[in-house]
């Protein structure tokens, strides 16, 4: 069983192998050239309205037909809840560790160019929503069955997200927290895991509102403390940003990556970890942007997009800052979350540890809970049997949070990126097609504003879809 889940086992050279030939041969090019084409289409919808991306935070209260729903705020906090975690503390560090300081230049990029993806995806769910009981329900699945028609394919979809995010992803939170509370305080991980485990189910039995509430509340705080302490790196080492961002610049096209074939390792490595971190294109926010309540599905959309900016441009940048300004080796053998608590240790002392491993703890506690919620989303989809959710629950909150504190780092790090290469190609063929309905929409949304109106999308705008939300 050891030998399995070690780095060095059949398994997970196994995985490795199918991940490496999926990112090397297929993915790359279809996802940066599917976000060139919505950034073209959209006529780069995420530069021209950043302004109303910030404007539409507080534009919703939640409230629908007398009814309260998740509001664009709250939906805007489970997106990042998911986003923000062990991708940007965790992820940065590998991807330099294993790509060079290159790859956080390829972390940007992707970021950029991807917020158009997730501005249509998220758009597109909102669109495609649903009422269930006292709630909307969305996702990918929902406008792959309505918008083409391909019930095998939502079907698949839905399959793919709830072992990706509900599963797998799940196994990486849980392997860094307790990896980081090993480092800064010898805790052990198999009853990190338990307990991780138990406070888990506590909140994923208590359903979206429940994840909503505890998101809106943990995400402000972790995300805040993590800045400032990030800010302080900054600013004591402010006459070095310069050679920084050489030093990134530098690596991401230097002619001594590109002789060696390195370029390949810095681009691939900074695109996976950027995907994984801010998850553009990949299907995941949609699920809970469509539960928001909102007048126009376009401003979900655009709250969305915001999210992936605050997620790579401003906390995976923090990260990679501070690992860069302390001078530890990261080609030293730390890889994961070691590398960025032994980066904060030099530059704070053990606090730096410390701080990290209670970063960690929140981040990826927030990003269990919410990536959890696009599962159970995707498995009522599914199916509507009671003992399943139960089962899925189980699953999600406790087996396999249990096996990401057993397992080695490579195995669950590639186990992610073999899941999200299958569902990002599923996803993105997906919006490809329909993102025609998200230009429209843009286009109905920029109009209304010019003339002064709060946009309200009404279903005969688009007459040809049977939708069921917008009257």
């Amino acid at each position: 069983m050891q030998d399995l889940l070690s780095a060095d086992g059949w398994l997970s050279r196994l995985v490795t192998s199918a991940n490496d030939f999926l990112w090397t041969y297929i993915l790359i090019a279809v996802l940066i050239g599917c976000a060139l084409y919505f950034t073209f289409r959209s006529r780069g919808v995420q530069f021209r309205m950043v302004g109303e991306m910030f404007r539409l935070l507080g534009d919703s209260t939640g409230k629908h037909d007398g009814k309260k729903h998740i509001s664009s705020f709250q939906a805007f906090a489970v997106g990042v809840a998911t986003r923000v975690g062990t991708g940007n503390l965790a992820g940065v560090a590998t991807a330099i560790a294993v790509g060079g300081p290159g790859a956080v230049f390829w972390m940007w990029i992707i970021a950029l160019l991807g917020s158009a993806s997730a501005f249509v995806e998220s758009t597109l769910a909102q669109l495609f929503k649903r009422r269930e009981k006292h709630h909307f329900i969305g996702g990918p699945a929902y406008y792959i069955l309505q918008g083409l028609k391909q019930p095998w394919l939502a079907a698949l979809f839905a399959i793919l997200i709830s072992v990706t995010f509900g599963l797998s992803y799940n196994s990486i939170q849980s392997n860094t927290i307790c990896s980081a509370l090993n480092v800064a305080f010898g805790f052990n991980p198999t009853v990190v895991g338990i307990i991780l485990a138990v406070i888990s189910l506590v909140v994923i039995f208590g359903g979206i509102h429940r994840i909503a509430k505890v998101s809106s509340v943990i995400v402000p705080i972790m995300a805040i403390g993590y800045l400032l302490i990030a800010l302080f790196v900054i600013i004591r080492h402010i006459d070095l940003i310069p050679q920084v961002f050489g030093i990134i610049f530098k690596d991401a096209f230097g002619i001594t990556q590109i002789a060696g074939g390195g370029i390949g390792a810095t681009l691939m490595n900074g695109i996976k970890r950027g995907l994984f971190s801010n998850e553009a294109g990949e299907g995941s926010a949609p699920n809970v942007a469509a539960t928001a309540s909102t007048s126009h599905p376009v401003k979900q959309g655009l709250i969305q997009a915001l999210g992936v900016f605050t997620d790579t441009l401003v906390v995976c940048s923090c990260t990679a800052f501070i690992i860069l300004f302390s001078g530890v080796d990261s080609q030293g053998g730390l890889n994961g979350i070691a590398l960025t608590q032994a980066a904060l240790e030099a530059e704070v002392g053990r606090f730096g540890t410390i701080f990290v491993a209670a970063a960690i703890l929140l981040f990826a506690y927030s990003s269990i809970i919410g990536n959890y919620y696009y599962g159970e989303a995707n498995i009522r989809f599914l199916t509507k049997r009671k003992w399943v959710m139960t089962l899925y629950r189980l699953l999600s909150g406790g087996v396999v949070v249990i096996f990401g504190a057993l397992a080695s780092l490579d195995l669950v790090w590639s186990l992610g990126d073999l899941c999200m290469a299958l569902l990002t190609a599923c996803n993105l063929y997906a919006i490809v097609r329909l993102s025609k309905y998200a230009f429209r929409l843009l286009e109905d949304y920029r109009a209304q504003k010019k003339a002064g109106k709060n946009p309200v999308f009404h279903r005969e705008t688009i007459p040809e879809l049977d939708l069921e939300c917008w009257e």
